[in-house]
Protein backbone atom coordinates (compact mmCIF):
# COMPACT_ATOMS: atom_id res chain seq x y z
CA UNK A 1 0.00 0.00 0.00
CA UNK A 2 2.74 2.54 0.59
CA UNK A 3 4.93 2.05 -2.35
CA UNK A 4 1.21 2.76 -4.29
CA UNK A 5 0.24 5.79 -1.97
CA UNK A 6 4.58 7.07 -3.26
CA UNK A 7 3.77 6.52 -6.40
CA UNK A 8 0.85 8.29 -6.97
CA UNK A 9 3.00 10.98 -5.55
CA UNK A 10 5.65 10.67 -7.26
CA UNK A 11 4.08 10.33 -10.62
CA UNK A 12 2.12 13.62 -9.90
CA UNK A 13 5.39 15.37 -8.64
CA UNK A 14 7.05 14.27 -12.35
CA UNK A 15 4.53 16.00 -14.22
CA UNK A 16 4.55 19.07 -12.35
CA UNK A 17 8.28 18.87 -13.32
CA UNK A 18 8.05 18.33 -16.53
CA UNK A 19 5.62 21.00 -16.74
CA UNK A 20 7.56 23.75 -14.87
CA UNK A 21 10.34 23.07 -17.50
CA UNK A 22 7.57 23.68 -20.11
CA UNK A 23 6.55 26.75 -18.76
CA UNK A 24 10.25 28.38 -17.93
CA UNK A 25 11.10 27.51 -21.63
CA UNK A 26 8.27 29.22 -22.94
CA UNK A 27 8.70 32.45 -20.19
CA UNK A 28 12.29 32.62 -21.61
CA UNK A 29 10.69 32.49 -25.19
CA UNK A 30 8.24 34.98 -24.56
CA UNK A 31 10.83 37.43 -22.70
CA UNK A 32 13.54 36.78 -25.49
CA UNK A 33 11.51 36.95 -28.16
CA UNK A 34 13.46 34.13 -29.57
CA UNK A 35 11.85 31.12 -29.99
CA UNK A 36 15.35 29.91 -31.46
CA UNK A 37 18.19 31.95 -29.15
CA UNK A 38 21.42 28.95 -29.33
CA UNK A 39 22.68 26.13 -31.30
CA UNK A 40 21.26 23.89 -28.46
CA UNK A 41 17.30 25.04 -29.15
CA UNK A 42 17.04 23.69 -33.46
CA UNK A 43 20.78 23.75 -34.52
CA UNK A 44 20.17 24.25 -38.65
CA UNK A 45 17.52 26.96 -38.02
CA UNK A 46 20.04 28.75 -35.63
CA UNK A 47 22.80 28.28 -38.36
CA UNK A 48 20.67 29.57 -41.18
CA UNK A 49 19.85 32.24 -39.11
CA UNK A 50 23.45 33.20 -38.24
CA UNK A 51 24.41 33.31 -41.74
CA UNK A 52 21.49 35.72 -42.87
CA UNK A 53 22.32 38.15 -39.83
CA UNK A 54 25.73 38.46 -41.30
CA UNK A 55 24.35 39.10 -44.42
CA UNK A 56 22.22 41.66 -43.16
CA UNK A 57 25.20 42.90 -41.67
CA UNK A 58 27.09 43.26 -44.61
CA UNK A 59 24.65 44.51 -46.78
CA UNK A 60 24.09 47.47 -43.59
CA UNK A 61 27.56 48.41 -44.36
CA UNK A 62 27.48 48.18 -47.68
CA UNK A 63 24.25 50.10 -47.65
CA UNK A 64 26.02 53.58 -45.60
CA UNK A 65 28.96 53.11 -48.49
CA UNK A 66 26.50 52.83 -51.22
CA UNK A 67 25.28 55.81 -49.32
CA UNK A 68 28.42 58.07 -49.55
CA UNK A 69 28.78 56.40 -53.29
CA UNK A 70 25.12 58.36 -54.05
CA UNK A 71 25.70 61.33 -52.59
CA UNK A 72 29.16 62.07 -54.91
CA UNK A 73 27.34 61.29 -57.66
CA UNK A 74 24.33 62.95 -56.73
CA UNK A 75 25.93 65.71 -56.17
CA UNK A 76 28.65 65.49 -59.46
CA UNK A 77 25.50 65.10 -61.48
CA UNK A 78 23.64 67.77 -59.89
CA UNK A 79 26.59 69.79 -61.09
CA UNK A 80 26.95 68.79 -64.40
CA UNK A 81 23.51 69.72 -64.91
CA UNK A 82 23.59 73.29 -63.82
CA UNK A 83 26.89 73.17 -65.99
CA UNK A 84 25.49 71.91 -69.28
CA UNK A 85 22.13 74.80 -68.37
CA UNK A 86 25.04 77.52 -68.08
CA UNK A 87 26.79 76.19 -71.56
CA UNK A 88 23.63 76.58 -73.30
CA UNK A 89 23.10 80.21 -72.02
CA UNK A 90 26.67 80.81 -73.03
CA UNK A 91 25.46 79.99 -76.17
CA UNK A 92 22.99 82.19 -76.70
CA UNK A 93 24.83 84.99 -75.65
CA UNK A 94 27.32 84.53 -78.45
CA UNK A 95 24.29 83.94 -81.20
CA UNK A 96 23.17 87.43 -79.34
CA UNK A 97 26.56 88.71 -80.54
CA UNK A 98 26.05 87.89 -83.95
CA UNK A 99 23.29 90.44 -84.28
CA UNK A 100 23.61 93.80 -85.80
CA UNK A 101 24.14 96.33 -83.41
CA UNK A 102 24.88 93.75 -80.63
CA UNK A 103 26.38 95.62 -77.54
CA UNK A 104 29.40 92.87 -77.19
CA UNK A 105 31.00 94.74 -74.65
CA UNK A 106 28.05 94.39 -72.68
CA UNK A 107 27.22 90.79 -73.43
CA UNK A 108 30.46 89.84 -72.39
CA UNK A 109 30.04 91.32 -68.75
CA UNK A 110 27.17 88.85 -68.90
CA UNK A 111 29.72 86.02 -70.51
CA UNK A 112 31.90 86.70 -67.95
CA UNK A 113 29.16 86.11 -64.72
CA UNK A 114 28.45 82.89 -66.49
CA UNK A 115 31.98 81.93 -66.43
CA UNK A 116 32.42 82.58 -62.79
CA UNK A 117 29.23 80.03 -61.92
CA UNK A 118 31.27 77.52 -64.34
CA UNK A 119 34.14 78.15 -61.91
CA UNK A 120 32.12 78.19 -58.87
CA UNK A 121 30.14 75.36 -59.30
CA UNK A 122 33.04 72.99 -60.63
CA UNK A 123 34.79 73.88 -57.11
CA UNK A 124 31.66 72.87 -54.81
CA UNK A 125 30.62 70.32 -56.46
CA UNK A 126 33.21 68.19 -53.37
CA UNK A 127 31.86 65.50 -51.35
CA UNK A 128 33.95 63.75 -48.75
CA UNK A 129 36.67 65.56 -50.18
CA UNK A 130 36.74 64.32 -53.59
CA UNK A 131 35.09 66.33 -56.47
CA UNK A 132 35.12 64.78 -60.11
CA UNK A 133 34.42 67.91 -61.90
CA UNK A 134 37.57 69.99 -60.31
CA UNK A 135 41.61 68.86 -60.11
CA UNK A 136 44.57 70.76 -59.13
CA UNK A 137 46.64 67.19 -58.73
CA UNK A 138 49.80 66.91 -60.94
CA UNK A 139 48.39 62.61 -61.40
CA UNK A 140 44.68 62.71 -60.62
CA UNK A 141 43.17 59.09 -60.19
CA UNK A 142 39.87 59.83 -63.10
CA UNK A 143 38.67 56.42 -62.62
CA UNK A 144 35.79 56.74 -60.20
CA UNK A 145 34.54 53.58 -58.83
CA UNK A 146 31.54 53.51 -56.10
CA UNK A 147 30.51 50.19 -54.37
CA UNK A 148 27.07 48.72 -55.77
CA UNK A 149 26.41 45.26 -53.85
CA UNK A 150 28.16 42.41 -52.83
CA UNK A 151 28.15 38.31 -53.82
CA UNK A 152 28.12 35.34 -51.43
CA UNK A 153 30.89 33.12 -53.01
CA UNK A 154 30.48 29.36 -52.84
CA UNK A 155 32.97 29.27 -50.00
CA UNK A 156 30.86 31.83 -47.98
CA UNK A 157 33.52 34.73 -48.76
CA UNK A 158 31.83 38.42 -49.61
CA UNK A 159 33.19 40.38 -52.48
CA UNK A 160 32.41 43.61 -52.68
CA UNK A 161 31.17 44.90 -56.13
CA UNK A 162 31.63 48.12 -57.47
CA UNK A 163 30.55 50.38 -60.79
CA UNK A 164 33.28 52.36 -62.38
CA UNK A 165 32.90 55.86 -64.46
CA UNK A 166 35.72 57.61 -66.63
CA UNK A 167 36.53 60.53 -64.58
CA UNK A 168 37.82 62.06 -67.85
CA UNK A 169 34.48 62.90 -69.20
CA UNK A 170 33.39 64.79 -65.86
CA UNK A 171 36.40 66.63 -65.28
CA UNK A 172 35.60 70.71 -66.50
CA UNK A 173 38.16 72.30 -64.73
CA UNK A 174 42.09 71.15 -64.21
CA UNK A 175 44.65 73.71 -62.82
CA UNK A 176 47.48 71.47 -62.70
CA UNK A 177 47.15 70.40 -66.43
CA UNK A 178 44.59 72.40 -68.13
CA UNK A 179 44.46 70.28 -71.46
CA UNK A 180 42.47 67.22 -69.14
CA UNK A 181 39.96 69.36 -68.37
CA UNK A 182 36.96 69.91 -70.68
CA UNK A 183 36.61 73.61 -69.97
CA UNK A 184 40.09 74.66 -69.71
CA UNK A 185 41.46 72.90 -72.64
CA UNK A 186 42.11 73.89 -76.36
CA UNK A 187 39.56 72.93 -78.60
CA UNK A 188 40.57 73.87 -82.59
CA UNK A 189 37.85 75.25 -84.10
CA UNK A 190 39.25 74.30 -87.97
CA UNK A 191 38.87 70.55 -86.52
CA UNK A 192 35.02 71.42 -86.54
CA UNK A 193 34.48 73.67 -89.47
CA UNK A 194 37.80 73.21 -91.17
CA UNK A 195 39.01 76.79 -93.81
CA UNK A 196 41.01 74.11 -95.97
CA UNK A 197 44.33 74.71 -93.82
CA UNK A 198 45.79 72.87 -91.47
CA UNK A 199 46.30 75.75 -89.24
CA UNK A 200 44.79 75.25 -86.04
CA UNK A 201 42.04 78.20 -84.37
CA UNK A 202 42.33 76.97 -80.50
CA UNK A 203 39.48 78.32 -78.25
CA UNK A 204 39.21 77.78 -74.71
CA UNK A 205 36.56 78.58 -72.25
CA UNK A 206 38.11 79.14 -68.65
CA UNK A 207 41.54 80.72 -67.99
CA UNK A 208 43.50 78.72 -65.18
CA UNK A 209 46.74 81.04 -65.74
CA UNK A 210 49.34 81.29 -68.00
CA UNK A 211 50.68 77.48 -68.87
CA UNK A 212 51.98 76.97 -71.78
CA UNK A 213 48.67 74.37 -72.58
CA UNK A 214 46.64 77.61 -72.89
CA UNK A 215 48.81 80.18 -74.54
CA UNK A 216 48.70 78.26 -78.07
CA UNK A 217 44.61 79.32 -77.73
CA UNK A 218 42.66 82.10 -77.49
CA UNK A 219 39.89 82.90 -74.90
CA UNK A 220 36.42 82.48 -75.47
CA UNK A 221 35.13 86.05 -74.30
CA UNK A 222 33.58 89.25 -76.32
CA UNK A 223 34.74 92.54 -77.49
CA UNK A 224 33.83 95.26 -80.17
CA UNK A 225 37.16 94.12 -81.79
CA UNK A 226 35.74 89.98 -81.75
CA UNK A 227 35.79 89.36 -85.68
CA UNK A 228 33.16 86.99 -87.05
CA UNK A 229 35.60 84.49 -87.79
CA UNK A 230 36.35 84.32 -84.27
CA UNK A 231 32.73 84.67 -83.33
CA UNK A 232 31.96 81.60 -85.42
CA UNK A 233 34.43 79.47 -84.02
CA UNK A 234 33.38 80.68 -80.60
CA UNK A 235 30.09 79.24 -80.92
CA UNK A 236 31.10 76.14 -82.78
CA UNK A 237 33.78 75.81 -79.91
CA UNK A 238 30.73 76.11 -77.20
CA UNK A 239 28.62 73.55 -78.99
CA UNK A 240 31.23 71.27 -78.65
CA UNK A 241 32.04 71.61 -75.14
CA UNK A 242 27.96 72.02 -74.70
CA UNK A 243 27.63 67.99 -76.68
CA UNK A 244 30.37 66.94 -74.76
CA UNK A 245 29.07 68.08 -70.92
CA UNK A 246 25.77 66.60 -72.05
CA UNK A 247 27.05 63.43 -72.48
CA UNK A 248 29.15 63.31 -69.79
CA UNK A 249 25.76 64.06 -67.80
CA UNK A 250 23.80 61.26 -69.51
CA UNK A 251 26.85 58.94 -68.58
CA UNK A 252 26.15 60.06 -64.85
CA UNK A 253 22.65 59.81 -64.99
CA UNK A 254 22.74 55.91 -65.97
CA UNK A 255 25.17 55.39 -63.01
CA UNK A 256 22.93 57.38 -60.95
CA UNK A 257 20.36 55.64 -61.42
CA UNK A 258 21.74 51.91 -61.44
CA UNK A 259 22.87 52.85 -57.88
CA UNK A 260 18.84 53.91 -57.10
CA UNK A 261 18.27 50.55 -58.58
CA UNK A 262 20.69 48.56 -56.49
CA UNK A 263 20.14 50.86 -53.48
CA UNK A 264 16.47 49.36 -53.03
CA UNK A 265 17.32 45.70 -54.19
CA UNK A 266 19.58 45.77 -50.67
CA UNK A 267 16.57 47.59 -48.43
CA UNK A 268 14.00 44.89 -50.02
CA UNK A 269 17.13 42.01 -49.72
CA UNK A 270 17.12 43.71 -46.25
CA UNK A 271 13.75 43.70 -45.28
CA UNK A 272 13.58 40.20 -46.58
CA UNK A 273 16.43 38.45 -45.08
CA UNK A 274 15.14 40.01 -41.84
CA UNK A 275 11.53 38.49 -42.43
CA UNK A 276 13.40 35.67 -43.14
CA UNK A 277 15.41 35.67 -39.77
CA UNK A 278 12.03 36.28 -38.06
CA UNK A 279 10.67 32.98 -39.15
CA UNK A 280 13.03 31.31 -38.43
CA UNK A 281 14.22 31.96 -34.72
CA UNK A 282 11.90 34.52 -33.68
CA UNK A 283 8.55 34.00 -31.18
CA UNK A 284 5.59 34.01 -31.89
CA UNK A 285 3.90 35.70 -29.13
CA UNK A 286 0.49 35.12 -29.84
CA UNK A 287 1.10 31.47 -29.57
CA UNK A 288 4.14 31.40 -26.87
CA UNK A 289 1.28 33.59 -24.78
CA UNK A 290 -1.67 30.51 -25.53
CA UNK A 291 0.61 28.00 -24.11
CA UNK A 292 2.17 30.07 -21.20
CA UNK A 293 -1.70 30.65 -20.32
CA UNK A 294 -1.75 26.68 -20.87
CA UNK A 295 1.10 25.30 -19.08
CA UNK A 296 0.11 28.08 -15.73
CA UNK A 297 -3.18 25.78 -16.06
CA UNK A 298 -1.55 22.93 -16.33
CA UNK A 299 1.18 23.66 -13.45
CA UNK A 300 -1.69 24.89 -11.03
CA UNK A 301 -3.22 21.41 -11.52
CA UNK A 302 -0.20 19.83 -11.22
CA UNK A 303 0.08 21.49 -7.70
CA UNK A 304 -3.39 20.49 -6.73
CA UNK A 305 -3.03 16.72 -7.91
CA UNK A 306 0.49 16.46 -6.17
CA UNK A 307 -1.72 18.33 -2.63
CA UNK A 308 -4.32 15.63 -3.13
CA UNK A 309 -2.05 12.74 -3.49
CA UNK A 310 0.08 13.96 -0.59
CA UNK A 311 -3.56 14.48 1.54
CA UNK A 312 -4.34 11.12 0.66
CA UNK A 313 -1.13 9.03 1.69
CA UNK A 314 -1.70 11.31 4.77
CA UNK A 315 -5.37 9.79 5.66
CA UNK A 316 -4.78 6.35 4.54
CA UNK A 317 -1.86 6.13 7.39
CA UNK A 318 -3.49 7.46 9.82
CA UNK A 319 -6.18 4.88 8.84
CA UNK A 320 -3.34 2.11 9.11
CA UNK A 321 -2.28 2.84 12.75
CA UNK A 322 -5.59 3.39 14.01
CA UNK A 323 -6.17 -0.36 13.37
Amino acid sequence: MGTSINSAALGALTVLRGVNKDLEKAQEQSSSALRVETAADDPSYWSMATTMRADSSSLSTIGDAMGLGQSKVDTASTAMDSIVKTLSSIQNILVSAQEAGADRTALNQTLQQLKGTLQTTSQSASVAGENWLYNSDQQPDLTKSVISGFARGTGGQVYLQSVNYDGSQALMIDTADPSRGLLTKNIDANTIQSDGTSTPRNYYLLPVGTGSAQTAGTEISLSSTTTTQQLSDMQDVVAKLLASATSADSTMGVMQSRLDQQSTFISDLTDSLKTTIGSLVDTNQEEISARITALTTAQQMGVQSLSIANTMASKVLILLQAN
